[in-house]
């Protein structure tokens, strides 16, 4: 298999924050979307932006932004289906997703991603912590691209519903604190911003 590509989700509403993008609040002095391609870039083989309205505001990264396919802010995966749309045109046979209010997610965070698909005609699987399983990191195959179209279409939203009928996977990841500590509030900011 190729080398996956990498898909930055930040097509959300951020309403606990209060609105706009949450990737461009800054976090240590610099913009925390600028943390989290510094984080993923080296594990993948290329990288895309996933947001909603207009692409100029994002043009400073130097990245391809894709929009949601389907209508309604429809939730994560949305966010993986024009990820997967994305790579499906550069040729790319997998991809793989990392939140964009999520800074401190593993540096081998892809390695062990594959290691957890290994055999699989269709590499499928979430990032995993004792707490449960972190449905905006996961590895997804280009091939199934079509079905996950035609079950957003049919009003599915719930990641864990689509991964588990395809026999997707996990890949534990444990350790002191939480890697997959996400910004959701301004308090949770503040907690990440004194943790640096």
């Amino acid at each position: 298999m190729t080398e996956p590509a990498g898909v930055i989700l930040a097509g959300g509403l951020a309403t606990r924050m209060g609105g706009g993008d949450k990737c461009l609040l800054p976090l240590g002095g610099a913009p925390m979307l600028e943390g989290i391609i510094a984080r993923l870039q080296p594990q993948v083989s290329a990288l895309a932006l996933n947001a909603n309205g207009d692409a100029a505001r994002l043009a400073r990264f130097g990245l391809p932004v894709v929009a949601d396919s389907v209508e309604g802010f429809a939730g994560p995966l949305a966010g993986v289906l024009a990820g997967l749309d994305w790579a499906a045109e550069q040729g790319i046979e997998s991809i793989v997703t990392a939140a964009g209010d999520t800074p401190f997610f593993p540096q081998d965070l892809v390695v062990r991603l594959l290691a957890a698909t290994e055999g699989m005609e269709h590499p499928l699987a979430l990032a995993a912590t004792p707490d449960g399983r972190q449905p905006t990191f996961g590895l997804w195959p280009v091939a199934l691209r079509h079905d996950l179209r035609a079950a957003l279409e049919g009003g599915l939203r719930k990641v864990v519903m689509w991964t588990d009928a395809h026999g997707g996977r996990v890949a534990e990841f444990d350790g002191a604190g939480d890697p997959f500590f996400n910004i959701n509030t301004p308090e949770d900011l503040a907690k990440a911003e004194a943790s640096l």
